[in-house]
């Protein structure tokens, strides 16, 4: 009877564990901006979020509009999202994963520039059995000036890691996806930015 309450209680703990709601304010972020621009402090910061509201795809992440006052205000776009990757338990079983299914995952965000081309590519929080080598800042690298005008084709503009097939994958179709996605939202001319509280500097 312990052990199949220890049991249960195990999966309750996975399935909680990889449930966790994205964290929208990463520390890193902080860092990552304020290293960009040659800021001191992210105080000088503006914060407004991009508007999803009739896109037909379901996207699990949110898009930010960053604008330092200075005397260029120089701006950048931020994605934070979550990449699911193989079913909760591990790469090796080999179920298709399906709708209700829970996934194990890994959260990154992408910083863009002012022109939608990508300054940089963080994992922040990986929390997936296999395929850790795709936190690689060298390897995330690979995307830097990325705009979306040409295919991301894993194996050609994009190295492939052993053992990190999935992750891989994932990661280059969603930032490639993220990209295209950002660049058609800004091309409209409805104003889809309000203001946000609360980011950066946590």
């Amino acid at each position: 009877m312990n052990k199949i309450l220890t049991l249960l209680f195990g999966l309750s703990f996975s399935v909680m564990a990889f449930s966790q709601a994205i964290d929208y304010n990463p520390k890193q972020l902080d860092n990552d901006i304020q290293k960009i621009h040659g800021l001191k402090s992210i105080s000088a910061i503006s914060v407004m979020e991009l508007s999803l509201q009739g896109i037909p795809d379901e996207v699990e992440g949110r898009f930010f509009k960053m604008t330092v006052r200075t005397s260029d205000n120089p701006v950048n776009y931020v994605y934070i999202g979550r990449v699911n990757s193989c079913r909760a338990g591990g790469c090796n079983n080999n179920r298709i994963l399906i709708a209700g299914d829970v996934s194990e995952y890994f959260d990154y965000y992408i910083i863009f520039g002012d022109d939608c081309k990508i300054k940089q590519v963080r994992i922040y929080n990986y929390q997936a059995t296999h395929g850790q080598e795709v936190t690689n800042k060298g390897w995330l690298r690979q995307f830097i000036d990325f705009d979306g005008k040409k295919k991301l084709k894993v194996g050609k503009n994009i190295d492939a890691i052993s053992g990190a097939t999935i992750s891989v994958y994932a990661i280059t179709a969603d930032i490639e996806n993220k990209t295209l996605l950002l660049g058609n939202l800004l091309t409209k001319k409805e104003d889809r930015f309000k203001e946000v509280s609360g980011m950066l500097g946590k």
